[in-house]
């Protein structure tokens, strides 16, 4: 085993079981927040407890921008390990895993995130390798052209698991031609003619200091840390970035509607049922969690009592909050074989139905209450954890409250609470459905829950 993967998953097991020996609320470790000369934030939390230090920058550009070629921030996200001016694709590779570094670029609809974990000794390696990956990336033809290929036949093969395309369906369904519609991973077209001049035009535009939020958490000292940072990242330049703002008029359904999506030779229907939801930075968040814990936020929730305990209908099914800078989408989600698709569908409403028509009583809302603070405190017991967490923060605008005051919104969710979040925030009406499944068994029963809009899985897009 690597070093480093050992030393992590020691100082995993020694955060796990403080979180269980913990008696006192949850409060946000002390961390500074810094804004260097030209621009870029930089936020540090020191922790001792292990020998680690996860880093976090995160650019604030992802799908929203990707204009008129859907999944060209995808790919210029991972077009940043593909090599830099200074090293090749092999030796970024190399020179992380001989130390056993854990890695990774992840693209989101707002952001775009580098992600690397690595023990305190390879400090000053490490910080050199990220300065050169996010300042200056080459993008190199051969090895663009390989991972644009790669991503084709990805595209391709996920339509043959309808899990992993239902979300791109589901976003573009509810929010139209609005950005936060456009799929992360990008069409088979619109990929398909992307070149290496878009992505390193869509680096310079959108890739800059002022845009860029580094977080590091571990097992460091700030003002030594801090001072190598500055050195590394002072020579970027304000060339790229603050993206383009995303619009901020976002249409709400008017009616309900449902997408069917067909595939012909599918054994089970996969669902999701949503409507509008909330911005992350929304101040009701907490509680909004806690009522979502009891519709389907959990294994006991009422919506998998129902349909998986009690009727056998599926596997699973959840609900969940979906949220971005500006807005975000409620959804149910789930699946069933082809012959109980309808009751599938009917009561998943009808068990959401119970929240309008009657809500959660005082015991269900303390196990829930209960549940949640049990879970809270081990979701920041890494460096990694707490390293997103502080870009989370910088990025959707919210603060340490969030983990401060946590316990004390949960423990105010009372009855008269739970109706007030309820009828604010979870919509009652105008649901949107999308549903995946084998037309010729399926298709006839879908009218009932709206217009229907029919596609072929098998085409090119969304």
């Amino acid at each position: 085993m690597k070093r480093g993967k050992f030393v992590r998953q020691f100082g995993w097991l020694l955060c796990l079981l403080s979180g269980f020996i913990r008696s006192e609320p949850f409060q946000c470790p002390p961390f500074e927040r810094q804004v260097l000369p030209n621009g870029m934030v930089l936020i540090l939390m020191e922790q001792h407890e292990v020998p680690l230090v996860s880093v976090s920058a995160v650019v604030k550009t992802g799908s929203v921008h990707d204009g008129e070629k859907h999944g060209l921030a995808f790919l210029t996200g991972q077009g940043l390990l593909l090599g830099t001016k200074n090293r090749c694709k092999i030796e970024i590779e190399e020179s992380l895993d001989f130390i056993g570094a854990e890695y990774q670029v992840s693209v989101y609809k707002e952001e775009t995130a580098l992600s690397v974990s690595f023990m305190k000794t390879d400090e000053d390696l490490v910080l050199s390798l990220i300065a050169d990956i996010l300042m200056r990336p080459s993008f190199p033809a051969d090895e663009f052209e390989k991972r644009k290929s790669r991503h084709l036949d990805e595209l391709t093969n996920n339509k043959e698991s309808p899990s992993r395309v239902i979300r791109a369906y589901f976003d573009q369904f509810m929010f139209g031609n609005h950005p936060y519609g456009n799929p992360v991973s990008g069409t088979e077209p619109d990929v398909g003619r992307i070149t290496t001049d878009d992505v390193r035009a869509f680096y310079s535009k959108q890739y800059g200091p002022g845009n860029t939020v580094m977080a590091v958490a571990g097992d460091f000292k700030t003002d030594r840390i801090a001072k190598k940072i500055r050195h590394l990242f002072g020579e970027w330049k304000a060339s790229g970035g603050p993206a383009d703002a995303v619009p901020a008029d976002i249409a709400e359904p008017e009616k309900p509607r449902v997408l069917f999506v067909n595939k012909s030779d599918a054994v089970e229907t996969r669902f999701m049922i949503g409507g509008p939801g909330i911005p992350r930075n929304n101040p009701d968040y907490t509680g909004i969690q806690v009522i979502n814990t009891i519709l389907g936020g959990r294994f006991t929730s009422w919506l998998n009592d129902e349909m998986r305990i009690n009727r056998g209908l599926t596997y699973g099914v959840r609900s969940y909050f979906s949220c971005f800078i500006r807005s975000g989408a409620f959804i149910i989600s789930s699946f069933t074989p082809n012959a109980t698709t309808e009751e599938a569908l009917d009561v998943a409403l009808e068990v959401y139905g119970r929240l309008h028509d009657q809500g959660p009583d005082e015991a269900t809302l303390a196990s829930a209450r209960n549940y949640m603070s049990g879970q809270f405190p081990p979701r920041f017991e890494t460096s990694e954890d707490l390293a997103n967490l502080l870009t989370e923060m910088e990025v959707y605008g919210f603060d340490a409250s969030f983990i401060n005051d946590f316990q004390k919104q949960v423990s105010e969710i009372d009855t008269a609470r739970a109706k007030k979040l309820i009828e604010t925030y979870f919509p009652e009406d105008n649901f949107q459905i999308v549903v995946i499944g084998k037309g010729s068994e399926i298709r006839p029963l879908l009218d009932k829950y709206g217009s229907v809009t029919e596609k072929e899985i098998t085409a090119h897009g969304f």
